[in-house]
């Protein structure tokens, strides 16, 4: 609708075009950065992209809706496609939404060499389940069931278990559009 080429959204959104390619072609997995960013350029909320709905009241999402629900999964170093991450939607119905609510299920990742990423907004995260690292700029935060912590997005960071086992984290995004 925009009019804009593959090589317009990457020059645009500072991605490549083999990963905006890769992305559009469902090929990769990436992780919500690169696809806030994208949103951005196509002047789009992120909802647009994970089944946005038009609901003008409040949306309820009942317990059994999410155990029943497929998770979208995100890996979160977008150069590879592990799935450590699945996503579950906590607010797909609402329309004009600015916040992005998640509960996601965390799997240890093959890796201890993580890419950091970054995008406009804020995140928040409650760790529900398991132990969670989050690499913050410069700093490594360990954080507990029971634990939060809520940051700019603007700085580089990436979130991971803490140790061998998987956690479960409810995870908010904002986004300004």
């Amino acid at each position: 609708m925009k009019n804009l080429s593959v090589e317009d959204i990457a020059e645009r959104s500072g991605l490549s075009i083999l990963q905006v390619n890769r992305i559009e072609q469902n090929e990769e997995f990436p992780s919500l950065a690169p696809l806030i960013k994208i949103a951005r350029v196509l002047g789009v909320r992120l909802g647009t992209f994970l089944d946005d709905q038009q609901e003008l009241g409040p949306v309820i999402c009942r317990k059994k809706t999410i155990e029943e629900a497929e998770g979208i999964s995100f890996s979160n170093n977008a150069k590879t496609v592990h799935k450590n991450m699945s996503y579950y939607a906590l607010s797909q119905d609402k329309s004009g939404r600015h916040m992005e609510p998640f509960l996601i299920d965390v799997q240890p990742a093959e890796t201890t060499e993580f890419v950091l990423s970054s995008h406009e907004g804020e995140e928040f995260i409650f760790v529900m389940e398991g132990v969670i690292e989050i690499n913050y700029g410069k700093d490594t935060y360990l954080l507990e069931a029971g634990d939060s912590i809520y940051y700019d997005s603007i700085v580089a960071h990436h979130v991971h278990v803490g140790n061998e086992y998987p956690a479960k984290i409810l995870g908010v995004v904002y986004t300004p559009f």
